[in-house]
């Protein structure tokens, strides 16, 4: 008969009964970390959701700012610079070339040895200065030779007119007849002509004599001399022995536009001193100040320029022949003018402009009539008045009624504009 009954209870002493206990403890201790990982994870995600949210609600309210500030006119800086009243001188510009008022290539008139050199080369000499000696000699047997020809017809002319005399008298008396008086009348002349024939041979000796003594024919400086002492030199020599330069005063020949002439003309024929400056390549130092003296007759048709010609003093030697200089003249000057610095002129399909910045900041397109330009500077004719705020610096960023801010040159040129 078999009998269903519970199984014994572990005693608590037995390891059986100590097996039970510590499995359910380490249960227990399983249950209790994943609560807590279960706790703690949804701690970390509401927190992180919590911080995403405000992230979000800063970058949204930062864009709706940014909006809110992109929707506002920005002011754009600008340099301004108001119309002024004034008169400005208009120049014309041109190259010339420094000419020499006189110049003289020294030849000797006579053939012979040059015996000596009286100048230095770059010397500054006198008119009447002696340059160079020629041999003399062959030059004074010349001399000598029609010396004595002028003294032998001379006494053949005195013994003519002697006779002359006597044959008259017998004459008178009828002693002889009147065609022997005739014939000695006519050896008399002859002996005249024979003698002043032998006196211009005379001069012309004494002449090429004198002319072995070779003298400046004008005052200025002398080049590098052509010859040396030993040479023999002639009358058709091309070089010659030096070269003298006037270039004190000097003169300067320049070409202008042929449009320009009757502003030049006008001034020139009212007797009026137009000054004309001398400047070097780089126009930066003044080489010398004169005035103008003529223009020429005619118009180069090929280039449409006519010639002028000017004088400077040139007392300082600053200018020297065949020197290119750049030449500024002023031709006209504009009295009571309005006047802006040409940086504020603008050009556009509509034709020339300038920005206004009126009294709420904001620019204008006002058309404008130019005059003439002058370095920095131009003339305008009809568009604005005086004291017209213009901009001369930033208008490629603005627009009719565009926003300006108006800053000084150094913080404009900081930043790049």
């Amino acid at each position: 008969m078999t009998t269903n009954s519970a199984p014994p209870k572990p005693l608590s002493g037995t390891p059986a009964a100590g097996t039970a206990r510590g499995w359910h403890k380490h249960r227990f201790m399983v249950i209790l970390m994943l609560v807590a990982a279960v706790v703690g994870g949804a701690a970390w995600y509401a927190s992180f959701r919590k911080v995403d949210a405000a992230t979000a609600a800063n970058q949204q309210g930062a864009q709706e700012t940014k909006s809110r500030d992109d929707s506002l006119p920005r002011a754009t800086p600008v340099l301004v610079a108001p119309a002024r009243k004034g008169s400005l001188d208009i120049y014309l510009f041109a190259l010339g070339t420094v000419t020499p008022i006189n110049s003289v290539v020294v030849r000797p008139s006579v053939d012979g040895q040059i015996m000596n050199i009286a100048f230095k080369e770059g010397q500054w000499i006198k008119s009447g200065d002696l340059l160079a000696q020629i041999d003399s000699r062959p030059f004074e047997v010349q001399l000598m030779l029609a010396t004595g020809q002028l003294a032998r017809d001379q006494a053949l002319l005195d013994n003519a007119q002697a006779d002359l005399e006597r044959y008259r008298t017998l004459l008178a008396q009828d002693s002889i007849s009147g065609q022997l008086v005739d014939t000695q009348k006519s050896l008399v002349r002859q002996y005249k002509a024979a003698v002043q024939a032998d006196q211009a041979a005379v001069d012309n000796a004494k002449l090429q004599l004198a002319n072995t003594r070779i003298i400046a024919p004008i005052s200025g400086w002398v080049g590098l001399r052509q010859i040396s002492p030993g040479n023999i030199v002639h009358a058709a020599d091309a070089n010659g022995i030096v070269v003298i330069t006037q270039l004190q005063p000097v003169g300067v020949v320049f070409t202008i536009p042929e449009d320009a002439l009757p502003r030049v003309m006008k001034r020139l024929r009212s007797s009026a001193r137009i000054p004309v400056d001398a400047y070097d390549r780089a126009q930066k130092e003044k080489l010398g100040k004169g005035r103008l003296l003529a223009a020429d007759n005619q118009i180069d048709v090929a280039t449409g320029t006519i010639k002028l010609k000017a004088e400077f003093p040139n007392a300082d030697g600053a200018l020297f022949a065949n020197q290119f200089v750049n030449v500024r003249m002023p031709v006209e000057t504009r009295i009571k003018a309005t006047l802006v610095p040409t940086a504020a002129i603008q050009r556009g399909a509509a034709g020339t402009f300038v920005y206004v910045v009126k009294e709420d900041l904001t620019v204008a397109v006002t058309p404008v009539k130019t005059g003439p330009t002058q370095d920095e500077t131009t003339v305008i004719d009809d568009g604005v008045s005086e004291g017209a705020m213009v901009v001369i610096d930033g208008a490629d960023r603005l627009r009719e009624g565009t926003k300006v801010e108006i800053i000084s040159r150094e913080p404009l040129a900081k930043s790049g504009v």
